[in-house]
């Protein structure tokens, strides 16, 4: 795990017990099933029958949340994200019902986030109004590609033609701030392809830009049956080209895959890279949770969705207590990832530990120019967001 540089003494726990601070806590919710499964994804999702069991998952989630309501240690709701999955699937009404639910359980903040996933092939004017009018303020819109022949490869049940409308539609539906999700190294992909999705993307306006490159997954399709990708010095013009655009275009890269427009950051994931906590309601879903002692623990709930909707089993599937030397890695592999990086301070904050604990292993990676030589803030030079794996590794030996 982390270096024995990281290991607490018994000075350290006094300094984690009065240096902690509970974190912000958000709300992940996950709606596990897709029209179709695509040959990419690794994340637990299911083809949906002819008829989704939202009355009786709504329900599940509610009580997944009133088992849950023990680490809240009255905090408010800061953010929550619906993912899947396709959470757009589900009716407006199931989901003002859960929304109501999870706030007489919960308090929001004045400033909550609510983002909801949408695929383009799952749009309707009237349905997309309505979830406005529940207070889900952010789509995050699943479009990956706005070429014909890539979207075919992908899987995806969209056109172009569709990815575009639905931006049109959120838009008119009352969503100012939304989320586009495109995909590039993909098969066969030249920088041409690439900078046409990118420059088609930024047409449509949007707040954000989630652009990040195809991964081969175990337990996907791909993985078994993996399709042509672009060689990696292809691959590298393809993200230096597109970089220069979105910068171009004003869209800041706050994150490895995240660009947004000043101010528009997504602060669900924010929370994330930041080392807060969320709860995690659903089949699969995991969660980050912490006490007011500095008890830090990961849990996930019973994935499949025939098991989560079974009254007889329990929703938590497992938890791990995080030990405080497993505490820097933990922090970094999240916090190292936001291009700015965090306040050294929050270190402290986060995970009660002294900052000195991390002192060995952050003058080796300054002397390796992979962090920078800033004694108030813990950030990746721009070599260490390139080989963000070398840097980790450091804080690992």
């Amino acid at each position: 795990m982390a270096s024995s540089s990281a290991n607490p003494s018994r000075a350290g726990r006094e300094v984690r017990a009065r240096d902690f601070q509970l974190p912000p806590l958000a709300l992940y919710i996950h709606i596990p099933w897709c029209v179709r499964k695509c040959p990419y994804c690794d994340f637990n999702s299911h083809a949906a029958g002819p008829e989704l069991p939202e009355d009786a998952y709504v329900d599940a989630l509610l009580a997944d949340l009133d088992a849950d309501l023990g680490h809240v240690h009255g905090r408010t709701l800061t953010s929550i994200f619906f993912g899947g999955g396709t959470p757009s699937l589900f009716s407006a009404k199931a989901l003002g019902r859960l929304l109501q639910g999870v706030e007489r359980r919960v308090p929001f903040a004045a400033n909550i986030e609510i983002t909801l996933e949408a695929n383009p092939g799952t749009f309707e004017q009237a349905k997309f109004r309505d979830y406005r009018s529940l207070g889900i303020n952010r789509l995050s819109i699943g479009v990956q590609s706005f070429r014909e022949a890539k979207l075919k490869a992908l899987g995806r049940i969209h056109d172009g033609h569709e990815a575009i409308r639905a931006a049109d539609m959120a838009r008119a539906a009352g969503f100012d701030n939304f989320n586009l999700d495109l995909m590039h190294g993909l098969p066969d992909q030249s920088i041409d392809d690439a900078l046409f999705d990118l420059r088609t993307a930024i047409a449509q306006q949007p707040t954000h830009l989630s652009w990040y490159q195809l991964t081969m997954e175990p337990n996907t399709v791909f993985w078994s049956q993996p399709p042509q990708l672009p060689e990696d010095d292809l691959l590298w013009d393809i993200q230096e080209a597109g970089q220069a655009l979105l910068a171009a275009e004003g869209y800041a890269q706050y994150e490895i895959s995240a660009y947004a427009q000043h101010g528009r950051a997504a602060r669900h994931n924010l929370n994330y890279w930041t080392f807060g906590d969320f709860l995690g309601i659903g089949a699969g879903a995991h969660a980050k949770l912490s006490d007011p002692a500095g008890r830090i623990a990961r849990t996930w709930k019973t994935r499949l969705p025939k098991d989560y909707l079974d009254p007889a089993k329990a929703f938590q599937a497992g938890e791990r207590v995080l030990e405080a030397d497993e505490l820097p890695f933990e922090f970094l592999i999240n916090a190292l990832r936001l291009t700015d990086g965090v306040a050294a301070e929050l270190f402290s904050q986060r995970t009660g530990l002294p900052l000195s604990s991390l002192a060995e292993a952050r003058r080796s990676a300054e002397q390796r120019r992979l962090l920078l030589a800033d004694p108030t803030r813990l950030a990746a030079s721009r070599e260490g967001q390139l080989f963000l794996n070398d840097l980790l590794q450091i804080f690992l030996d």
